[in-house]
C-alpha cells in the first residue's frame, strides 16, 4: 500500500488487518509501518487506529471462541502502540474496560490478575495521567458486580491494587470528611415469635431432669453466668453493631440511654460468662484448616440464635466485639474536623466511657497489637484533620543553600612585592602573625613553643604534699582540685609509662589513682633527694615516719627497665613463673586475652605481681621466684644489677 488517503472506513479496515497480523506475529512492526504509510495529521491516524483496535476485540468477543490469553495479547500490543506513540494513551483501559463488562467474574479474576503484575506500567509517566479515572472506573464497577460476603478475597484484591497505585495524598481514595458505611447493616432475627432461645432453655431445663444426683461430673457442669442466655439478650446484643456501624447516635440522649444499658448487660455477660478451652480452640481451629487445606474467612458475623452460647463462649468473639467498643470510644473522645458542634459529650458520658475502657481492658487484657492499632488510627485522624499533607516534602528554592559568587584574587592582591614581601590575610594582626616566620612549621618545632611541663616539676607539690611530716589534709591537697586532676591524667598520658599499664586496683575517685601514681613517681624521679621524697606508705621496720628510706640493694623495688628485660628473656615461658608468684588462673587467662604477644603477656604478668605485692615487690624477692621457677641465670642477673 503506498497511499491511504482514502475515506476513513478503508484506512480503518487496513488497520484491522494489520493489528490482526501483529497479533499473529506477536510485533506490532506491521502495524507501525501500516500506520505511517497513511496520510494525514497524527491525531485522525491515532483515533483511526483506537477504533480498529476496540474493533479487533469487539470481533473477538463476538466470537465466543476467544481465551483470555488472547484478549490479553491484544492489551499488550496496544501498550506497545502507546509506547511507540501510533495511539491514544488511554486505549488500554479502554480495552480493559470492555473485556470486563462482557466476560464473567472467574474469568475476570484472570484479567484482573493481569493489571496487578503491571502495576509498574500504569504508573509509568506514559499512562498514568491518563488511565488512572479509568483504571478507578473500572475498580468501582467489579465491586459493584461483586459479593462482599462471598467474594472477600477479590474484593480485597481490588483494594491493594487501588493503594499501590495512588498516593496516599490521592484525596479521590480518601474518606476526607469522615463518613461511615451506613449499608454494613448486620442482619439478626428480630422476630421473638420466631426465636427458638426460650424453646432450646426448656429443652435443657427437661434433660437436667433426668440426669440424677451424683451423675453429672465436675467437667459436665455447666458455666455460671448470673445473667440467661434468651432472646432478650440476643436481641440487645446484636442491636449494638448499628452502634458500631454509626457512632453519630451516641451524642443523642435517648439512643445513649439505650446503649449504655445494652453495653451494661453485655459486658456483665462477658465477665461472668466462662471461656472455652484456649489450647483446645487452637487444636480445633488447626484441625479446621487442615481439613479445609486454607484460611477461612467471614466477612459478617453470623447471627444465628444457634450459636449465641458458643460465640460467648469464644475468645476471639469477644475480643473483636471488645475492640469495636475500643475503635467506637477512640472517635467519641477524639477530635475529628468535620464532627459537628452539637457532638459533644458531657460529663456522665466521658466517665462511663473511661469506666469501660479500664473494664475492657481487664476482661482482654492489654494487647500491644491492639494498641498499636488503636495508635495508628489516631494518627490516621490527626493527619486528616490537617488537611492531608504530602508525605514527600520538597524543598523550597528559598532553603537551597547559595554559594557566593566572588571575583578570583590575582595573586598580587594577596602576595606583597619586593624581597620582604608579605602575605596579606586581610587582617593587620593576622598579617603581623603569619610572617613572624618564614617557615611557620619550622617555627612550630621550636624550643620556645614548648609549653608542656616535665614529671618532677608538675608533681613536686603533690609529692611534698603527700608526706606525712608535712600534716596536709586530704581536702587541702592538689590532687583532689578537679582542674589539677584533669592536667595531671593528660601529662601522665605524654610523659608517664605507668598510664598505660593495666592494673588491677580499683579506685573509688580520681584522688585515688593520683595519689597511687604520686607514690610510683616519688621512687623513680632522679631530681628529687630520695630523703625529701614521701609517701603514705608505711613499711614494717620504720613505723612510717618516712616515705621513702635508704635500704640495701636486696630491698629495692623492681623498676620499669628490670621488668622489661626479664619479659623480653621469659617470653613464652613466663606461665612457668606465675606459677612461683602465685598467681591464679583466672588473673592469667586474662593476661591471655588482653594480648597475644608473649612478650607483653610476660611483662603484663611482673606488672600485676607488683600491684599485688606493693613495697613487697623487690628484687630479692623476684630472684627468689626465679631461681624457684629454674631461671637461675636471669635471677644472678637480676641480684647483680
Amino acid at each position: 500500500v503506498s497511499d491511504l488517503s482514502l475515506p476513513f472506513n478503508v484506512p480503518l479496515m487496513y488497520l484491522k488487518a494489520a493489528a490482526r497480523q501483529a497479533l499473529s506475529g506477536k510485533t506490532c512492526k506491521h502495524l507501525i509501518t501500516v500506520f505511517n504509510q497513511i496520510s494525514g495529521n497524527e491525531a485522525e491516524k491515532k483515533t483511526t487506529l483506537d477504533q480498529a483496535l476496540r474493533g479487533v476485540l469487539g470481533d473477538q468477543i463476538i466470537e465466543q471462541k476467544t481465551s483470555c490469553d488472547d484478549y490479553l495479547s491484544l492489551i499488550y500490543l496496544s501498550i506497545d502502540a502507546v509506547t511507540e506513540g501510533i495511539c491514544s494513551a488511554t486505549i488500554p483501559f479502554v480495552l480493559l474496560g470492555d473485556v470486563l463488562d462482557c466476560l464473567p467474574l472467574d474469568l475476570c479474576d484472570k484479567i484482573f490478575s493481569f493489571v496487578e503484575k503491571n502495576v509498574s506500567t500504569w504508573k509509568s509517566s506514559s499512562f498514568y495521567t491518563a488511565g488512572k479515572n479509568y483504571l478507578l472506573r473500572m475498580c468501582n464497577d467489579l465491586l459493584r458486580r461483586l459479593s462482599k460476603s462471598q467474594n472477600t478475597v477479590f474484593c480485597g484484591r481490588i483494594q491493594l491494587f487501588l493503594a499501590r497505585l495512588f498516593p496516599l495524598s490521592e484525596k479521590s481514595g480518601l474518606n476526607l470528611q469522615s463518613q461511615f458505611n451506613l449499608d454494613n447493616i448486620t442482619v439478626f432475627n428480630k422476630n421473638e415469635q420466631e426465636s427458638t432461645l426460650g424453646q432450646k432453655q426448656t429443652d435443657e431445663k427437661e434433660d437436667t431432669m433426668e440426669v440424677e444426683e451424683g451423675e453429672m461430673g465436675e467437667d459436665d457442669a455447666p458455666a455460671p453466668c448470673s445473667i440467661p442466655i434468651d432472646y432478650n439478650l440476643y436481641r440487645k446484643f446484636w442491636t449494638l453493631q448499628d452502634y458500631f456501624r454509626n457512632p453519630l447516635q451516641c451524642y443523642d440522649k435517648f439512643s445513649w440511654m439505650t446503649f449504655l444499658k445494652f453495653s451494661d448487660e453485655t459486658l456483665a455477660v462477658f465477665k461472668s460468662f466462662k471461656l472455652d478451652d484456649m489450647q483446645a480452640s487452637k487444636r480445633k481451629m488447626e484441625d479446621l484448616r487442615a481439613s479445609a487445606g486454607e484460611h477461612v474467612y467471614f466477612a459478617k458475623f453470623l447471627t444465628s440464635e444457634k450459636l449465641m452460647d458458643l460465640q460467648l463462649s469464644d475468645s476471639n468473639f469477644r475480643r473483636h466485639i471488645l475492640l469495636q467498643y475500643l475503635i467506637l470510644f477512640q472517635y467519641l473522645k477524639g477530635q475529628v474536623k468535620f464532627k459537628s458542634s452539637s457532638c459533644v459529650l458531657n460529663d456522665d458520658q466521658s466517665a462511663w466511657i473511661e469506666e469501660t475502657t479500664k473494664l475492657v481492658y481487664q476482661v482482654i487484657l492489654k494487647c500491644p497489637l491492639w494498641q498499636h492499632i488503636l495508635s495508628t488510627e489516631e494518627n490516621w485522624n490527626s493527619w486528616k484533620n490537617e488537611g492531608c499533607p504530602s508525605f514527600v516534602k520538597e524543598r523550597t528554592s528559598d532553603d537551597k543553600p547559595k554559594r557566593p559568587t566572588r571575583k578570583r584574587q590575582a595573586p598580587e592582591d594577596f602576595l606583597g612585592k619586593g624581597p620582604e614581601r608579605k602575605i596579606f590575610m586581610g587582617n593587620d594582626e593576622l598579617t603581623r602573625l603569619w610572617n613572624l616566620n618564614q617557615d611557620n612549621m619550622e617555627a612550630c618545632k621550636s624550643e620556645s613553643r614548648e609549653f608542656m611541663p616535665s614529671l618532677d616539676e608538675f608533681f613536686a607539690e603533690a609529692i611534698e604534699q603527700a608526706d606525712p611530716v608535712n600534716m596536709v589534709e586530704e581536702e587541702y591537697k592538689v590532687v583532689r582540685n578537679p582542674n589539677y586532676g584533669w592536667r595531671a591524667l593528660r601529662l601522665l598520658s605524654r610523659r608517664s609509662p605507668h598510664f598505660f599499664q593495666p592494673t588491677n586496683q580499683k579506685f573509688k575517685s580520681l584522688a585515688d589513682y593520683l595519689d597511687s601514681m604520686v607514690s610510683k613517681l616519688a621512687k623513680e624521679l632522679p631530681d628529687i633527694p630520695s630523703e625529701e621524697i614521701k609517701t603514705g606508705e608505711e613499711d614494717d621496720d620504720d613505723n612510717g615516719d618516712n616515705l621513702l628510706k635508704d635500704s640495701n640493694d636486696s630491698d629495692k623495688t623492681v623498676t620499669n627497665h628490670q621488668m622489661d628485660d626479664i619479659a623480653a628473656k621469659l617470653g613464652s615461658q613466663w606461665k612457668t613463673l606465675a606459677s612461683h608468684l602465685e598467681m591464679k588462673a583466672a588473673e592469667m587467662r586474662e593476661i591471655e586475652t588482653d594480648s597475644e604477644d608473649v612478650d607483653v603477656q610476660a611483662k603484663l604478668l611482673l606488672v600485676a605481681w607488683q600491684e599485688r605485692e606493693g613495697s613487697q615487690a623487690t628484687v630479692e624477692n623476684l630472684a627468689t621466684a626465679l631461681s624457684s621457677a629454674g631461671f637461675s641465670q636471669l635471677a644472678e642477673r637480676l641480684s647483680e644489677a
